[in-house]
Parts: structure tokens; C-alpha cells; sequence
């Protein structure tokens, strides 16, 4: 089997409500996303999805995807794309780095291996485990009635993780946190994510000033060395989410003792091949995931909870449905929310 052609398609996915985060640094109330079709010669044909969230959140922007696969292409012709890791080794001796343009051509060729060998993708990655996949709602910065109010449809659905954008101002925050943390059912569970807003001492304001026993932090201040100096002062467990972009980052997590959980965002760290390789270290040294997709629709959110359909209970806090955040279907069949709980959708 050898890849033929490779198509590429520009799609505007629609947010249902605009969305603030990094203290309100960042907004939105669209992605740009890209779907990308590799054909073979055995007529097989396979799907994969890229989308960065926005330009201005991370170092990647959508129509850098679009012209680092027109540079990769011609280099994937004629290759078997069942051999995932052949594939990426010729990506990355053709373009060195920028792993986010990798990631949908990464996701077209698992695609595709799947449908040849009949296996959903949670098989290849080692193997389905029976269990419930949790859903984390996503919640824009805001004021505290608006937060709640954006909690109470996330609840309305199933959800009973939420991950809680603050970062604008100390005093604010801890109203925020506050007023979140009391709205809370007792079987619920809450992480507050400042996108990497806070200075370090805003930060250890903010966390040395509330006491609910069970929170998350995620990403408190912007760089690695930041956060590492906020674990080392405080007591609650954090996650990092942006400064982890490769499986370096998280050997270094782990030796530093930085954290007690990661965000494994597909895009962002290259792909489902890439992905697979930091879940499988996670799971070996004890960090607990939440796996999501960087953006995108029901097509990026597969790779996502096949990832998640392999990975233990014991390792695995929550997936994050980008589909539950969009307008439109840009494809039948694939994991909705049901209850709280990604289910899969037949064609």
C-alpha cells in the first residue's frame, strides 16, 4: 500500500459561546481548522484534523499548517502509511520541528491502519479498557455568575469535571474560585487553569490563599521554571498544559517533581504517534492525564478519546470534547457527549 494523494481543507468552526482565557489575554469566537484526506493506491482512505486555537495562544497558527503539509507532501508520496513510525521519521528529517503541522497527517495515517486492519484505533494503542471516560467542561473567564452559569450547562450534560479559565487579577480570581468551588456537587471535581497568566507571586496568592482541599491548578505562570517554583511553595497539585510540547518536557516533569498531572494535548505534541509515546511514560512513572485535543471538531476529538479508550482509569482524570464547543458536524458517526460520557455515534 502507498499513500497517492494528500488533500487538504480549510473549515471555519463556529464557537456556540465566545470564549476568554490567559486573563483575558486570549479570545475567541471561531477556529480555523484543517482536514486533511490521504488516499492510497489501494483505495483506502484516511482523515485527520488540525487546529490550533487561534493564532495568538500558542506558537502555531492554522495556516501554518496548511503550508507545512504542501512542504511535507511530495516527501509522503509512495510511503506505506501503515508504518506510523517510518512516516514520522520522514517528516522529520523533511521539515525539523513545528510538530502541531505534523499532527493531522499523523492522525490520517492511524486512520487508515485502522480501517486496513479493522481495529478501532484504542486496539492499536495498546488495547480497549472497559471503563467510563470522563468529560471535562471547559469554562470560559468570566464573572462568577457567569462561570457558574457556564458550569450548570456543563452539568446539564453529564459533566462532572470542569476546567475553570481564570488568570486576570488576584483579588478577582479568589472571588472566582470561591464562589465556583461552593457551587460544586459533592461528586464534582475542578481544576483552575490560569493559561500560564500568573507571576509567580500572584500565583502563590492565589493558591496559598484558598483552602478547598481537592483543587487542580493548571499552568500558573507561563514558563517551566515558574511553574516549578510555585510546586515547590505550594500544596496544591497542579497540571502543566502549555509548556508541554514533547516527551522531553514531561521526562523533565517528572525528574523535577513539577507536577501531578500533565494536559496531553494531541496537536500539539505532534500527533496520535507522538501522543501514544508520553501516555505510555505517563502511565510507567504515575502522572495522571487529561488528553483533549489542542481544537478542531468531532474528527481531532476521535484520535482523542481512542487515546483515552487505552489509557488506565487510574492515570486518566478527563478528556475534552471540542465538538461540544462548535456549531457544525464535519463528519457523521464518531464520539459525542452522552452524558457526561463520550459515546460513539455510527455512521
Amino acid at each position: 500500500m502507498k499513500i497517492s494523494q494528500i488533500s487538504v481543507y480549510q473549515v471555519t468552526l463556529p464557537l456556540k459561546h465566545p470564549y476568554s482565557h490567559s486573563g483575558g489575554r486570549f479570545y475567541a469566537d471561531k477556529l480555523d481548522s484543517t482536514i486533511v484526506a490521504i488516499d492510497t493506491d489501494e483505495g483506502v482512505r484516511g482523515w485527520g484534523e488540525g487546529c490550533p486555537w487561534g493564532s495568538a495562544y500558542s506558537p502555531a497558527f492554522a495556516q501554518g499548517i496548511r503550508a507545512g503539509i504542501k512542504e511535507l507532501a511530495p516527501q509522503l508520496i509512495g510511503l506505506d502509511p501503515r508504518r506510523t513510525d517510518s512516516i514520522y521519521r520522514t517528516m522529520d528529517m523533511a521539515l525539523v520541528g513545528h510538530l502541531y503541522i505534523k499532527s493531522a497527517l499523523d492522525m490520517a495515517c492511524w486512520d487508515i491502519l485502522g480501517k486496513v486492519t479493522g481495529l478501532p484505533l484504542c486496539e492499536l494503542f495498546g488495547g480497549r479498557i472497559d471503563q467510563a471516560i470522563p468529560i471535562e467542561t471547559s469554562v470560559p473567564t468570566g464573572t462568577p455568575d457567569e462561570m457558574i452559569e457556564s458550569i450548570v450547562r456543563g452539568q446539564e450534560q453529564g459533566n462532572r469535571i470542569h476546567s475553570c479559565k481564570i488568570g486576570s487579577d488576584v483579588v478577582q480570581d479568589i472571588e472566582r474560585i470561591k464562589a465556583i468551588v461552593t457551587h460544586l456537587l459533592a461528586n464534582e471535581s475542578v481544576t483552575f487553569d490560569a493559561n500560564g497568566a500568573w507571576l509567580i507571586a500572584d500565583a502563590l496568592q492565589v493558591m496559598n490563599t484558598v483552602t478547598a482541599p481537592i483543587l487542580y491548578f493548571e499552568q500558573p505562570c507561563k514558563t517551566y521554571k515558574e511553574c516549578l517554583q510555585v510546586r515547590q511553595l505550594t500544596r496544591h497539585p497542579i497540571i502543566l498544559d502549555e509548556c508541554i510540547q514533547d516527551y522531553n518536557d514531561v521526562v523533565c516533569a517528572h525528574t523535577d517533581k513539577a507536577c501531578e498531572a500533565i494536559k496531553l494535548k494531541v496537536g500539539r505534541v505532534g500527533g496520535l504517534t507522538k501522543a501514544k509515546r508520553i501516555r505510555d511514560f505517563c502511565v510507567e512513572t504515575g502522572i495522571r492525564m487529561n488528553i483533549a485535543a489542542t481544537g478542531g471538531s468531532v474528527i481531532e476529538d476521535a484520535g482523542v478519546v481512542h487515546l483515552a479508550q487505552s489509557t488506565p482509569a487510574t492515570h486518566l482524570r478527563a478528556v475534552c470534547l471540542i465538538d461540544d464547543m462548535i456549531t457544525i458536524n464535519t463528519a457523521m458517526g464518531g464520539a459525542r457527549n452522552q452524558g457526561g460520557k463520550p459515546m460513539h455515534q455510527k455512521e
